[in-house]
């Protein structure tokens, strides 16, 4: 292992659950919003970017299923009503493609990842 990795993997080993939870906000944020930006040349990474930031926000509803989820109610179905938007709207963008629809994704991305972080 290079040193590089072995300093990530003991960054990532020393977070919380939380920050663990923001920086994957932030990273599928930021694959977002390159497609965006990058509309004519990074438009063919638009489905893998779309993917990830869907399969994040699975594994996030799906915790907010579990019986031992340390969440109020009042979170658990905000974040379940959030995937349910964010499920629907990649739904529409796959379907019908533009740079302007990421916009609400990588809106919420962030937002959460602030929340989680405790940066509002």
């Amino acid at each position: 292992m290079n040193t590089l990795a072995g300093y990530a993997q003991n960054e990532v080993a020393g977070m919380s659950e939380a920050e663990l939870e923001a920086r994957a906000l932030i990273r599928t944020a930021a694959a977002l919003n390159k497609v965006k930006e990058n509309w004519e040349t990074s438009k063919d990474e638009l489905s893998s970017a779309l993917d990830k930031n869907r399969h994040l926000w699975s594994i996030l509803a799906s915790a907010m299923k579990e019986d031992d989820c340390p969440q109020p109610p009042e979170i658990r179905q905000n974040i379940l009503n959030l995937a349910s938007f964010i499920f629907k709207r990649t739904v529409e963008i796959m379907t019908n493609p533009e740079p302007k629809k990421l916009d609400i994704l990588i809106d919420i991305n962030m937002n959460i990842a602030r929340g989680l972080s405790g940066k509002a």
